[in-house]
């Protein structure tokens, strides 16, 4: 893929390739790389680098502001999958802009609200001890296969309906999508993606239940019903965000938690205070980016960006900004609440929040309740695939 001309408006000392999601210094320690950027770049810079091209945002401040301005930024066409010219769809509801994108959020938000999601919670934590009913008395296992991926992806299948049979298959058609190096290998999934999805929404129609995808189908905009389009765009945007990102999360977590014995001791000796602990490791963790295209000219800290331009925030690194975060990359559970980027914000915060959440503290709850010592596989060196999802390949522990 080539990387976008800079525009003549851009000053040659805000050009940098920073090799983000794809350099060897990314890939070994991505979140140390991205904190190190308050160090490395100006506040606004503009990056060459193949999967980042354009404005870049690494202040918590500017992104926020991003985040919420609908007026100056647009999410229109904001997301790289290709489309059939036969079937021109748009990934919904990120690729709306208010206020149509509220009226899709509607369809979903009662099953993903706060109260909607806490119907899961027995649910979540009964899966959870299965899981480690596998393991616990092998003192080892590989935590992507048998906790970080089935945790999150078993819930999320439930939660859409789609078969629990086919899980091993559509994550990787996931991870093939979102880390392949390789754009056939990526188009290969991301085409197999969309024509599982078209049959599986016909069975919905055929054959409804109190899922996901069946609400989608028999949702309404303007007390209108979904166009064709409009219900394929939703769906398949739901299958693609739903399976790689708390998988990712939860990885990197227990990455950082097998590396430091004294935090896990201090978890589990705070159980009082596990949403701090979980908002803070939430923090630490990010591992997802932000992208929109500006609707018109405007100027931040001195920057005069234009319309047409790409504007990405590195969501990890605005977590990182040391203004708001002092010693970001230390993790404290004490440290002063400020709203983090984890999730973008705005009208566009992921809808899938208030779930990640929980399964993030279900899962330390569980976890260290049962196996409380462990570490990495002696020899073991964490390899991070590229993309834009950021999580360790592998993950082997042993306790």
């Amino acid at each position: 893929m080539a990387s976008r001309p800079v525009p003549d408006h851009v000053p040659p000392e805000l050009i940098h390739n920073i090799g983000l999601i794809e350099s060897p210094e990314f890939l070994a320690a991505p979140h140390d790389f991205m904190a190190a950027l308050h160090d490395r770049c100006p506040p606004i810079f503009w990056s060459t680098g193949t999967q980042s091209a354009g404005w870049n945002l690494i202040k918590h401040e500017d992104a926020f502001f991003m985040l919420r301005s609908a007026e100056y930024f647009t999410n229109k066409g904001g997301t790289p999958f290709p489309r059939d010219p036969a079937n021109p769809f748009r990934l919904l509801p990120v690729e709306a802009d208010p206020p149509e994108h509220r009226q899709f959020r509607n369809v979903l938000d009662p099953m993903l609200s706060p109260q909607g999601i806490l119907r899961l919670e027995h649910t979540i934590r009964k899966l959870a001890n299965d899981l480690i009913d596998e393991v616990e008395a092998k003192g080892e296992c590989q935590f992507d296969e048998a906790f970080g991926r089935p945790l999150p992806v078993s819930i999320f299948l439930d939660l859409m309906g789609l078969p629990q049979d086919m899980r091993d298959t559509f994550v990787e058609w996931a991870v093939d999508l979102l880390h392949a190096t390789d754009p056939a290998v990526a188009g290969r999934a991301y085409w197999a993606i969309c024509g599982y999805l078209e049959g599986a929404i016909e069975d919905k129609r055929k054959r409804p239940d109190d899922g996901a995808m069946s609400r989608i189908i028999n949702g309404q905009i303007d007390g209108e019903p979904m166009s064709a389009q409009d219900v394929f765009g939703f769906t398949v945007f739901l299958f693609i965000a739903g399976l790689d990102t708390v998988f990712a999360t939860l990885n990197n977590m227990w990455l950082w938690l097998a590396q430091n014995p004294a935090k896990r001791r201090e978890i589990i000796a705070r159980p009082d205070d596990i949403m701090a602990i979980n908002e803070e490791l939430l923090r630490r963790f990010a591992v997802t980016f932000s992208g929109r295209t500006l609707l018109k000219d405007i100027e931040m800290r001195g920057v005069r960006m234009k319309a047409g331009d790409k504007v990405m925030s590195i969501l990890p690194a605005c977590n990182f900004d040391p203004e708001v975060f002092p010693n970001p990359l230390s993790v404290d559970f004490d440290r002063k609440r400020k709203p983090i980027l984890s999730f973008a914000g705005g009208v566009h915060s992921c809808m899938g929040a208030h779930l990640a959440r929980l399964e993030i503290r279900i899962g330390l709850q569980e976890w260290l309740r049962r196996i409380p010592d462990f570490e990495l596989k002696p020899g073991f060196t964490a390899e991070f695939r590229p993309g834009g999802v950021v999580g360790p390949e592998h993950l082997p522990l042993v306790w």
